[in-house]
């Protein structure tokens, strides 16, 4: 195995990224990442959430870090501005407690079936939160799972893991749901 690398998802990247997804029949029933967007996937196919994607990528109003091993893309980080971002899971609950939006949201994960449980999530958060540094840094909040004391599928951990946040120094805000936290960290 290579040493993992990330690079954002741009359009020169798309060709990796989109390689991925048809690799796993769109992801998740053909969500093609599309769902945190604002106009999410109510009734759409798969081959419109994959226009979508493309078009945004192409215009650069999406983010992502996407991981390598070599030449092979193994996985991602979607991750961006709040605006960009606008449907999260928990909604009602955690906009019960809410003061102000963060600067930056990361709202899911995808590993390649055969490379889960290999590093692959950790490598692209850690790789989401150099890019959000590079481009000027601010509050990031995300709304991972507790597996604490639980057993859980990888394939459904699509905001990843607490303890995974936490060894990146995120710290806990507040639950909003029976195993999701908001959690935060500020980059500079």
């Amino acid at each position: 195995m290579a040493e993992l690398t990330s690079k954002p998802l741009d359009p020169s990247t798309w060709p990796d990224f989109a390689r991925l997804v048809e690799d796993h029949r769109g992801v998740w029933g053909g969500c093609w990442c599309m769902g945190f967007h604002p106009d999410g996937l109510k009734g759409k196919t798969a081959e419109q959430n994959r226009a979508d994607k493309h078009e945004r990528v192409m215009a650069g109003q999406t983010h992502a870090a996407l991981v390598f091993d070599g030449d092979d893309c193994v996985g991602w980080c979607q991750y961006g501005p709040t605006a960009e971002l606008t449907r999260i899971k928990h909604r009602k609950e955690y906009e019960k407690e809410l003061t102000v939006l963060p600067d930056w949201r990361i709202t899911c994960f995808f590993v390649a079936n055969k490379r889960r449980r290999q590093g692959i999530a950790a490598a692209a958060l850690a790789g989401a939160l150099r890019q959000i540094e590079q481009a000027g840094g601010g509050t990031v909040e995300s709304y991972p799972e507790d597996t604490t004391y639980r057993k859980t599928s990888g394939s459904f951990l699509h905001n990843g893991t607490l303890t995974m946040f936490e060894r990146e120094g995120f710290t806990r805000s507040r639950q909003i749901g029976k195993h999701a936290w908001v959690v935060t960290r500020t980059l500079s």
